[in-house]
């Protein structure tokens, strides 16, 4: 290795100031099924990462061990230098007012309307008067794009738009990391691209810390400011959009020369 890609490599490595997720010799498995066998990856704050990999591999599981939703066999999951696979009901509800996710078929309610869908996380964690979640409800539609649909119910939505109002939750309680789970998988290539603006308008207007696991190498090259390959039960790669793209790391070229032909 050359003294210039030594260099590089040291300075796009996080450091211990500015890491706010960390996932430290993480073991999972379901039953006989492996998923992860030691896996090691770090976020840091501010930053869009991306997690590509192939289908089975375990991207979804990863930020769900991030929220508690599932836990991790052995291993770590810090956020703040916090393990929240320690943490219990009430420690976690706290985590979700901080990291909050969209979930692949955006989740939402259909019993409810879609002012009532983004309402209900601010009645889970904040006390707010009801003029006050009526003005959230409006703000939060409104940076995704979708004014004045509080009481259109999810049913009468198209796909996109249910992914937008699935962020417009997921934002309303301004958390300091968004989790994003295939937001553009089932849509258009126009719906797709609208996604890809706002998880980066979300990134200058919060200024919050993004993860997404996405097949879409098209929208991964477009928001992201590191990716990450997991194979083999573990991370493989890591880099820029430029470092990945010109990546010999085998799985890395497989995947890449498999999704351009």
């Amino acid at each position: 290795m050359s003294d210039a890609s030594a260099s590089t490599q040291v300075t796009q490595r996080p450091q211990s100031d500015d890491v706010v997720i960390r996932f430290v010799d993480v073991w999972k498995a379901f039953g006989p099924k492996k998923i992860f066998e030691g896996l090691d990856l770090t976020v840091k704050k501010g930053e869009t990462l991306t997690i590509i990999g192939g289908s089975g591999t375990g991207k979804s599981v990863l930020l769900k061990c991030l929220i508690g939703l599932l836990y991790p066999d052995s291993g770590q999951v810090l956020l703040h230098d916090e393990n929240v696979a320690q943490k219990n009901d009430k420690e976690l509800r706290e985590v979700r007012k901080r990291v909050s996710m969209v979930f692949q078929g955006a989740a939402l309610f259909d019993s409810l309307t879609v002012g009532e869908n983004i309402a209900y996380p601010l009645r889970e964690h904040l006390k707010l008067t009801d003029d006050e979640l009526t003005a959230r409800v409006a703000k939060n539609l409104t940076m995704v794009n979708l004014p004045g649909i509080e009481h259109m119910r999810p049913s009468d939505l198209s796909g996109g738009m249910r992914k937008r109002v699935g962020l417009a939750r997921a934002i309303a309680i301004e958390p300091e990391i968004i989790l994003y789970d295939e937001p553009s998988t089932g849509l258009d290539p126009i719906s797709t691209r609208v996604i890809d603006e706002l998880i980066l308008s979300m990134k200058d207007k919060l200024g919050c810390t993004q993860i997404v696991v996405t097949h879409d190498m098209d929208s991964a090259f477009r928001i992201s400011d590191r990716m990450a390959m997991l194979a083999h039960r573990k991370i493989v790669a890591e880099g820029t959009v430029a470092e990945m793209k010109r990546s010999t790391q085998p799985d890395v070229r497989a995947f890449l020369d498999a999704r351009a032909s």
